[in-house]
């Protein structure tokens, strides 16, 4: 049963439920079951009458709200292709994106004048551009109850097309079909052990893999209940977890760091939530240690990617290890391989992950060379992560192949650094990246975040020297007051390699 199917048996087998609860400062808005069926089908009238036709990319900018989620099922519904933006874009990057995608709806939550100028910015593209007042949603949508009408969302029709985030260069549109995306929702359902019983705390953005299609699908799919809040604040998700109300969270890494943070030395337990993931980027091990420490929990580690959605999780049941992300989903297959020859590698080797399944998007929007290069001849996609699997078939990410530092003429994985680098009591944060230099061919060189300007760069650099070979060790060691980081709090390394040489060590 594809998702759109089982939202709508949802739907009206839990009918006054709540589905959404979306909990802003001065206000609530609770959305049942029902009442999110009849936004979906007046969204999608709506999008018929805009001109929305099968196939059609429907661009969505809007803050988090419950009119961008009524529009991004709406346009899945009626065959057209969802495509949420992050409103924090600029508009030269809107241009970009809407140029690319050829979108033939755009949805803007901005004031008549910012509409106007946006209009302006993408004349000449051929993208009808729609102001909207997210807050007044119901008013601008036709009266009556419309029509959601499934009969153009087969399952091999696209369904969503995320760009992805840009770490390493222009965002590329990856295209999901509605079985790709119902795969997932069962492995994950299963994996997860989801119930209609649970209540999700979302606090992610809603245009992102993990915000979106893992946490908001995932609930939606299970019956389940969403506690939303419009944006991230540590203080305002620490009451709601420790509520009760809650059983279900998930976050990135730099989530739990401002959560660990509002805590500060006291402790809060949260033994009653069922379940604590963390994704979108690397959990360090002291930041795990530090939650179960302070929180009472250990977070369930996974991996996923813009185009596979999750495909390794520690278990439910059973230990969940620090530094590792777990094992293949149901219905995954997951191999490491040389990244050069495709030959599967041996236990403990790094190599590149690799994935194949009903998970796996359906390629790169009009960018066949590039989907092309991304999938072995067999069809395993090809991650560009690297990493290597344990005796008892445990994963564990070490770096980007792209991120892979040659030093001297030795292979130097930056995680490895920043494992160690983490675990001086002085930072607060770090990255690894290779600089070129004329004496190494690339300069190990570490950009932290320190938490006192007591900490020096020598003592960081024998702090590492303790812990790995000298030629791991970082070379140089530069302070910065922050890392730049996407909006899911990955570090964007491109940055940092393109910043380094103009940066003073201080």
């Amino acid at each position: 049963m594809l998702f759109l199917e089982r939202l709508r048996e949802n739907c009206h087998k839990h009918g006054s439920k709540t589905a959404i609860e979306f909990r802003e400062e001065a206000s609530t808005q609770m959305v049942s079951y029902k009442s999110l069926h009849a936004g979906m089908s007046k969204a999608a009238q709506w999008l018929s009458d805009q001109g929305v036709r099968p196939g059609d990319r429907v661009a969505v900018w809007l803050p988090k709200s419950v009119a961008g989620i009524h529009l991004h099922l709406a346009s899945c519904s009626v065959g057209a292709i969802s495509m949420p933006l992050n409103p924090a874009y600029s508009l030269p990057e809107l241009q970009y994106l809407i140029r690319d995608s050829e979108a033939r709806l755009l949805v803007v939550g901005s004031s008549p004048d910012s509409t106007s100028a946006t209009k302006e910015a993408l004349s000449g593209y051929g993208t009808e551009v729609v102001g909207m007042d997210p807050n007044r949603f119901d008013e601008q949508m036709p009266s009556g109850t419309g029509s959601c009408s499934s009969t153009e969302a087969g399952a091999d029709r696209l369904a969503v097309m995320l760009y992805t985030s840009g770490t390493t260069g222009r965002p590329k549109g990856a295209c999901m079909t509605h079985a790709s995306l119902t795969a997932n929702m069962e492995m994950l359902d299963e994996a997860w052990q989801w119930s209609s019983n649970d209540v999700l705390l979302h606090a992610l953005p809603m245009f992102h893999v993990h915000g979106l299609l893992v946490a908001l699908h995932g609930a939606l799919y299970a019956g389940a209940s969403c506690i939303v809040h419009p944006s991230f604040n540590a203080h305002r998700v620490l009451k709601d977890l420790a509520s009760g109300e809650c059983s279900v969270f998930m976050a990135v890494p730099t989530m739990y760091r401002r959560i660990l943070a509002a805590i500060g030395d006291d402790r809060l337990d949260l033994r009653h939530m069922r379940l604590l993931t963390s994704g979108s980027d690397r959990l360090p091990v002291e930041v795990f240690e530090a939650i179960e420490r302070q929180l009472g929990h250990r977070v369930v580690e996974r991996y996923g990617m813009t185009e596979t959605g999750i495909m390794l999780s520690n278990p439910i049941d059973g230990d969940r290890v620090p530094g590792q992300v777990g094992f293949p989903l149901p219905r995954v297959e997951m191999r490491i391989a040389d990244p050069e020859t495709g030959v599967e590698s041996a236990e403990g080797v790094v190599g590149e992950l690799q994935t194949r399944g009903p998970h796996v998007f359906s390629g790169y929007w009009r960018d066949p060379d590039k989907t092309k290069s991304s999938f072995n001849d067999d069809g395993w996609f090809r991650t560009g992560d690297l990493g290597k699997r344990d005796s008892r078939g445990r994963y564990e990410l070490t770096s980007r192949m792209n991120d892979l530092i040659i030093s001297g003429g030795f292979n130097v994985y930056p995680t490895e650094v920043e494992h160690v680098l983490a675990r001086h009591p002085g930072v607060y944060q770090c990255a690894v990246v290779g600089v070129p230099d004329q004496e190494w061919g690339e300069a190990v060189t570490a950009f932290v975040v320190r938490r006192s300007e007591e900490v020096l760069n020598d003592e960081l650099i024998i702090h590492c020297r303790q812990s790995l070979a000298a030629y791991k060790a970082p070379k140089r060691i530069v302070f910065v007051e922050s890392l730049p980081l996407n909006a899911m709090g990955k570090v964007k390394k491109h940055e940092l390699s393109r910043i380094a040489d103009s940066l003073d060590e201080r």
